[in-house]
């Protein structure tokens, strides 16, 4: 089954930083820029730069909380996401097989 790749959401979970956050919030049930800041290697405000990417990308979803944005991730998002990565990673494997198997036949040829 192929499935469509959104080029904008790779691209945003192509950032490690990014894919931290995901974790944290995933494991917390949530944040905000400043909570997340606390255990990344990047200021509050680079924090809320990658959070506004993943909000434009619909992977978080963004609730104000006092002074703060409270942001979740949006589950079904991710799960879409990971379809498409595994649907290319299949796509992949049966590439390298198809390789895979002409290096071989051209081994044999050339002991033969």
């Amino acid at each position: 089954m192929s499935v469509t790749v959104d080029d904008e959401l790779w691209s945003a979970v192509g950032d490690p930083t990014r894919r931290r956050m995901l974790d944290l919030l995933l494991a917390g049930g949530g944040g905000t820029a400043t909570t997340l800041s606390e255990h990344l290697p990047v200021t509050r405000q680079a924090v809320a730069k990658h959070l506004g990417v993943l909000d434009r990308v619909g992977l978080v979803h963004v609730t104000p909380s006092g002074r703060e944005r409270l942001y979740r991730v949006d589950e079904a998002r991710l799960a879409r996401a990971v379809e498409q990565l595994t649907s290319v990673g299949a796509a992949w494997d049966a590439r390298l097989q198809r390789i895979k198997r002409i290096a071989e036949a051209i081994q044999r040829t050339r002991k033969d």
